[in-house]
């Protein structure tokens, strides 16, 4: 099995670190202000946040994990944590956003009386140090599906304090505690929305799916112009993570050819799957004239 690695953005696991106190910090704050004030919807709010620092400390955790050596127990390692992670943390999204649902939808018809000045204040807060762990995250959320999962948790968290802090400032000169029931029932909407994507592509890579932007007949075209190269079938192709995507091929070869030979002929073909598809890990087992099926795809 040869590994072609092509540069990849290095994941940076003290971000999360770094996001996981600020959002103790906001967690602390509004649940001494809730008591203060009495504001059940800060002490809501806030056990929300304290269930994202549990999703970023999961994360944490999945991040160490996916570094750790292959063994002869393990030999992918723990790769695929970060992928167990993001499904995880995506479905605690979706948990959230129906809680928050269901909270929305009691409450519009019996708003309660809030302390505004202290909830304006909280969400002014809660902008900033979500907002700063958004910023941290963001270049990682990129690369990497875990990170995502938890780059998410922390904008619907930036997303619900704006949504607070225009609460707070319409119940404020307006008295219109509604809004608040308004501006939850939006937030979750969103949640749910952005949780659908982030759950399908990390059950497509669990599910071991071919990567939507792979196509394989065009990627058995592409073979198939390599002189020496009869026919590429039985293809699988799929992510073990984020950034190591895989291959594994029958391969016809024209001629009855010594190793030494077919060791040149599978440069070639690993050139052409690097450069054109991305694929950085191949595993081609070669045959002449080998009496099996000849299908791109074979039900193993």
């Amino acid at each position: 099995m040869d590994h072609n690695h092509i540069h990849k953005h290095e994941v940076k696991g003290r971000n999360l670190i770094y996001s996981i106190l600020l959002n103790l910090l906001i967690t602390i704050a509004q649940v001494v202000g809730g008591i203060i004030s009495g504001s059940l919807a800060l002490i809501s709010d806030a056990l929300h946040n304290f269930s994202d620092v549990l999703s970023l400390v999961f994360s944490l955790i999945a991040h160490k994990l996916s570094k750790r050596k292959a063994s002869l127990n393990n030999t992918f390692g723990y790769k695929r944590a970060e992928l167990i992670a993001a499904f995880i943390n995506a479905i605690t999204l979706i948990i959230v956003a129906l809680f928050l649902v269901y909270e929305a939808s009691t409450r519009v018809f019996h708003p309660e009386p809030i302390k505004s000045g202290l909830v304006i204040w909280l969400a002014l807060l809660g902008i900033g140090v979500n907002g700063g762990s958004v910023l941290l995250l963001k270049k990682d959320s990129e690369h990497n599906l875990n990170m995502k999962s938890a780059y998410l948790h922390l904008l619907s968290d930036m997303m619900a304090s704006v949504g607070v802090l225009v609460g707070g400032i319409l119940m404020k000169f307006y008295g219109w505690f509604w809004v608040d029931s308004v501006m939850t029932l939006l937030i979750a909407l969103y949640l749910i929305y952005i949780s659908y994507d982030l759950i399908k592509s990390a059950t497509k890579m669990l599910m071991l799916f071919t990567p939507d932007y792979i196509d394989i007949k065009k990627l058995v075209r592409e073979v198939h112009k390599i002189k020496g190269v009869t026919k590429l079938h039985h293809i699988h192709v799929w992510n073990l993570n984020d950034d190591e995507l895989h291959l594994e091929a029958h391969l016809d070869c024209s001629e009855d050819i010594k190793m030494s030979e077919f060791n040149i002929l599978l440069e070639k073909i690993e050139m052409v799957l690097l450069k054109k598809f991305n694929i950085n890990h191949t595993n081609i087992q070669p045959e002449f004239k080998k009496k099996d099926p000849k299908d791109f795809i074979v039900q193993d």
